[in-house]
């Protein structure tokens, strides 16, 4: 159906309204947006990713969700009103009594009423037939996030690594067991600069006089991204300064998605998003895949000292910043440098968190095949 109307009874999970409405067979002229009172947020965040993808979406407030009747009066009147068109029913969404009335109506007109299953990503239509259909995959970004009360600061970042750092980020992945430690001395010190508001920071004379960091520091000047002077390490610029801090990781996750095909819809790294409270959330890695979407937390610096953020907090926000930003549908995945200890990937596993932690992370193309499937 791509030229009547379609029903959307709104709840918190906006992907199963959004994919029906956007699926190129599916795709209605017009839909009406059932929204309660509790939904009115997410009711807006709907109607304003339909509108802009060419859907004339139109809200239909319903003051009592809990009132039956008032639900089922509500829905006869836009069958009236709608009566010289063809109407299809989503009942993905909205309340248990929100979907008793609007299928008491549909079974009254014999309006097509279906189910979005977001597990098979099908529709399921209703009825003695029980037809599926695979569902396509239209979904970017932008639209996904919008349709949660998210919107994107800035624009989407895809990043290109030259030849010399592409060669540094390989180098880094295939000594990952010796370059553990020179790896967290040098966040640490790219961190001070940071804290500082400065391109520059002191090296110590115990960092002075350390082989192995000498040697990872020397990688990092052939790369382009530092310098050594004396004492002082000095970086070209901000985004130089992001790089050796352990941007350098999202750039690896994000170009291996490359190996992906098109399995991945659309992706972007260093991702800032703000919800409609001016709450911001920043994802280093985000893609959509099988129309979910998929978020990367990148960590190279410890995780097991005192003055580090640790690894449970870092489980607990990956976990909140998926279940906010892309609904139930979500799925995230913590690249860690260091490896994990066995308490912390037990955590990660209760809160639904997958993990590619040290060595694991030079098969990470086969990692995240397996992630998304």
């Amino acid at each position: 159906m791509t030229h009547g109307t379609q029903i959307l009874l709104v709840s918190a999970q906006a992907a199963p309204n959004l994919l029906a409405a956007l699926d190129p067979d599916l795709k209605p002229r017009r839909a009406i947006l059932l929204v309660s009172r509790k939904m009115t947020a997410p009711g807006q965040a709907l109607h304003a990713v339909l509108t802009e993808a060419g859907v004339q979406a139109q809200i239909e407030a319903l003051d009592d969700e809990h009132d039956y009747q008032q639900l089922e009066n509500t829905l006869l009147r836009l069958a009236e009103q709608y009566s010289d068109e063809p109407i299809a029913l989503n009942l993905t969404g909205g309340t248990k009594l929100m979907a008793l009335a609007a299928q008491s109506v549909a079974q009254a007109y014999n309006w097509p009423s279906f189910y979005v299953d977001i597990d098979t990503d099908e529709v399921i239509w209703l009825g003695p037939e029980n037809r599926r259909k695979p569902l396509a995959s239209p979904l970017r970004l932008r639209h996904y996030l919008r349709s949660y009360g998210f919107t994107i600061e800035g624009g989407i970042e895809k990043p290109q690594l030259d030849a010399r750092r592409q060669q540094l980020v390989q180098t880094l992945i295939r000594q990952i067991g010796s370059l553990e430690e020179p790896i967290a001395q040098l966040n640490w010190i790219a961190q001070q600069a940071e804290d500082r508001r400065q391109l520059t920071a002191p090296l110590t004379d115990a960092q002075q006089d350390s082989r192995k960091l000498e040697a990872l520091l020397r990688h990092f000047e052939d790369a382009g991204v530092l310098r050594t002077e004396g004492k002082t390490l000095r970086f070209p610029s901000e985004a130089d300064l992001a790089f050796t801090k352990g941007g350098w990781l999202e750039h690896y996750v994000y170009g291996a998605l490359g190996s992906l095909g098109q399995s991945v819809r659309d992706k972007a790294a260093n991702l800032t998003v703000t919800d409609q409270k001016g709450v911001r959330n920043e994802l280093d890695v985000a893609f959509m895949a099988r129309n979910r979407l998929f978020v990367v937390e990148c960590k190279t610096a410890r995780m097991d000292r005192e003055r580090d953020a640790k690894a449970n907090d870092t489980l607990f926000k990956l976990s909140e910043i998926c279940r906010r930003v892309g609904g139930l549908g979500t799925r995230g995945l913590l690249a860690s440098y260091r490896k994990l200890r066995e308490p912390e990937r037990k955590l990660a596993a209760a809160v639904g968190i997958r993990l590619v932690c040290g060595p694991e992370l030079m098969r990470l193309d086969e990692q995240l095949r397996d992630w998304i499937k």
